[in-house]
């Protein structure tokens, strides 16, 4: 795919690897539709997109896990883009919890419904519905397009995260089911799967947690967001990978 011109739609655009991958892609000449929750952040990015170079950088608070929203988020794209290219499925949220804690034998916690349901129903549930409705979009316009669903080395699952890894594991999963279900209408779906990744949140940490974390990764040093943004670009353009996760975490392990 040639990007520029394009019009690519990237959730979870506030900050991040979100962020990251909005500036890159505004870099390539690409129209960026940018999706959160904090109007503020988006604005903020928007302006920053179109100083890098995207033609037109829009905004749009929308909740991913409903329905109505998101529906209406590809609607409101289309009439004011016209066109719909790519989804960059990023929004995610994490609560992280021990299935169960015990001490001497008795349960003294678990992780709670309310905790695993809001991590399914942003992560796993918000993927579906922007893919299947960006799809729908796609095809009703007759633009060829792609969808990349960013997943995690957690998809391996890790210890205290069975929710977030469950969901990332899924959506790892979905992008193969898209692969092979759109093709047929020039629309492609892949995943990448993160490892530590040097966000805005995992910098906050304080430096003997970052160190210890960086510790396990053969590299030994965390990845910045653009190493995910450039794994989205390479996706975008090269028009023979679908079905794939492409695994950027330093060959870290779970």
């Amino acid at each position: 795919m040639e990007l520029r011109d394009k019009v690519i739609v990237i959730t979870g655009a506030g900050r991040g690897l979100g962020a990251a991958t909005a500036l890159r892609l505004a870099a390539q000449g690409c129209n960026i539709a940018l999706v959160d929750l904090d109007d503020e952040s988006l604005a903020d990015v928007a302006a920053k997109c179109e100083q890098a170079g995207a033609p037109k950088a829009a905004t749009y608070r929308v909740n991913v896990s409903s329905e109505n929203d998101v529906e209406q988020l590809f609607a409101d794209v289309a009439g004011e883009f016209g066109a719909l290219h790519g989804l960059i499925n990023n929004a995610g949220i994490t609560r992280d919890a021990l299935t169960l804690k015990v001490k001497d034998g008795e349960i003294t916690s678990k992780m709670s419904l309310a905790e695993w349901q809001l991590v399914i129903d942003v992560n796993l549930t918000g993927v579906f519905l922007c893919g299947r409705e960006a799809a729908a979009k796609m095809i009703e316009l007759g633009c060829e397009g792609v969808i990349v669903n960013i997943s995690s080395v957690s998809r391996h699952g890790n210890m205290g995260q069975v929710n977030y890894s469950a969901t990332k594991a899924g959506v790892q999963a979905m992008a193969v089911v898209w692969a092979k279900e759109f093709a047929r209408y020039g629309i492609r779906a892949a995943s990448i799967a993160p490892g530590f990744i040097g966000t805005e949140m995992v910098m906050a940490m304080k430096p003997e947690a970052r160190e210890k974390l960086t510790a396990h990764i053969p590299l030994r040093r965390m990845g910045e967001p653009d190493h995910i943004a450039s794994t989205v670009q390479f996706i975008l353009e090269n028009d023979y990978v679908s079905g794939r996760c492409f695994g950027v975490d330093g060959a870290l392990r779970l």
